[in-house]
């Protein structure tokens, strides 16, 4: 039988935080039970008082600080401690920086079993403000008042917002005129509750290099009130306005975007570059947020592959085509597999525009698609994932393993499933060399990695 928790549900209690959650909030312990204390620092002695008890942890709130951490400042944003867009704004950036790289190096010891790997430090911005290319933003009423912004932490409150800091301002004066637009036409806001009201999320996209802009009216149903006036404000509103497209999600559900687009005015498609390639991006394409630092990402994806332009590259988790289009002017032959099919429609229309016909993508999933490829006599000397957050398949692993690639480059965003993957590799015959992590989300602790393995020669 398990001791009960030495604390009690709204006690006050007092005790050191010794490092960060991976959600950005400090952790401590008392009397050897683990507490979660958003906005505490490492180093920190603080007061919190327990507002969550759970069987093997608690989660407090910060009453005091009674030491205060040097690396400690003021958030720009207002509602940042409401708001759960952020968690790390109260830290200084060189510290965030640091604790990404020991969220790395905790993954790859504690996870991966691996000590003595290679860990570079991260790459960061100059400014690591007005990132985000994509904003998503839920609209809704209060107290009979339009809101839109984003989810308080853990909730589906939505923290009305008249300024985002990791957002282009774009985005900010888009969000304001679309509220403005909404109580003055009398549109309705959804309620995921009654499953009543029309305007669920608007979505804004930006091309950071082109600055072409994007805006999508994501709507439960099909009607769109005051339509051509909707149309006529945003345009006037927004020079670079290059697509104004509904989104229908009439659907019971927390995902965004439904699977019908609707064109209501301009192009399909806005474009940006990454590099010199140029793609063309649709509400549902998958592509970085962060375009800045997505080169500095790709620049070590390619920095990795050392290409000669003699090589044949598999992009396992290949999208829009973006890393394989990005590596395909340096290679001989590029082949990449993708699940989603409109992904995949989005990547031989980027490899069209670019006049790349040595770059071949098809759907499906890659542990089956790449097997056949084997069989069809392809030999890749260098292999690329870039999986989603849960990691590759383990069948996709073996697969490549039993290809023996010369290289395998793993572009992870999440260092605990990349720790997996990698020991399991290691059983495979392969060797990590080292790993690049790249900021790709300031004031967040999402840390993104680039990992050098190759195949170890017998």
């Amino acid at each position: 039988m398990k001791a009960k928790p030495p604390i009690q549900l709204k006690q006050k209690i007092e005790l050191e935080v010794t490092g960060l959650s991976h959600n950005g909030a400090g952790v401590g312990k008392y009397e050897g039970f683990t507490v979660f204390v958003p906005m505490a620092i490492p180093g920190e002695k603080v007061r919190v008082q327990i507002k969550q008890l759970k069987k093997t942890y608690a989660v407090g709130k910060l009453l005091e600080n009674l030491t205060t951490h040097p690396e400690r400042v003021a958030p720009l944003c207002s509602i940042y401690e409401d708001c759960g867009g952020c968690q790390t704004q109260h830290i200084s950036y060189s510290m965030q920086l640091e604790q990404k790289w020991e969220r790395v190096k905790e993954s790859m010891e504690r996870i991966g079993g691996l000590k003595d790997v290679l860990i570079r430090p991260v790459l960061g911005m100059k400014h690591p403000w007005r990132y985000r290319n994509k904003v998503q933003v839920p609209f809704g009423k209060r107290q009979g008042q339009v809101v839109a912004g984003f989810y308080a932490s853990g909730t589906h409150q939505i923290v009305d917002m008249e300024t985002c800091w990791i957002q282009p301002e774009e985005g900010d004066r888009a969000v304001c005129l679309l509220k403005k637009m909404v109580a003055q036409l009398g549109i309705s806001t959804y309620d995921e509750r009654t499953h009543r009201g029309i305007l669920r999320h608007v979505l804004i996209r930006k091309g950071m290099h082109t600055g072409e802009m994007m805006i999508v009216l994501v709507t439960n149903g099909s009607h769109v009130p005051k339509k051509r006036e909707v149309i006529r404000r945003l345009r006037e509103a927004f020079p670079a306005l290059r697509s104004i497209v509904q989104n229908i999600n009439d659907q019971r559900t927390n995902v965004i975007l439904g699977k019908e687009n609707k064109l209501l005015w301009g192009e399909a498609y806005i474009y940006d570059k990454i590099g010199s390639v140029r793609f063309a991006i649709s509400p549902h394409s998958f592509f970085q947020v962060n375009s800045q630092q997505t080169e500095v990402l790709y620049q070590q994806v390619h920095k990795y592959a050392a290409l000669t332009g003699e090589e044949t590259i598999i992009d396992a988790y290949c999208g829009i085509g973006t890393i394989a289009l990005y590596l395909a002017k340096e290679a001989e032959q590029v082949y990449g597999v993708e699940i989603v099919p409109e992904a995949i429609r989005d990547a031989i229309h980027n490899a069209e525009i670019n006049g790349y016909d040595h770059v071949q993508f098809t759907v499906g999933a890659a542990e089956k698609v790449i097997p056949r490829w084997q069989k069809e006599g392809i030999h890749p000397d260098v292999v690329i994932v870039d999986p989603p957050r849960k990691g590759c398949d383990a069948a996709l692993l073996d697969t490549i393993a039993h290809m023996a690639p010369k290289r395998l480059v793993y572009v992870s965003c999440n260092p605990a499933t990349l720790a997996r993957d990698a020991k399991h590799l290691l059983t495979k015959g392969y060797a990590i060399q080292e790993i690049q992590p790249v900021d790709m989300f300031p004031q967040t602790m999402h840390v993104e990695c680039v990992t050098l393995m190759s195949r170890v020669e017998k």
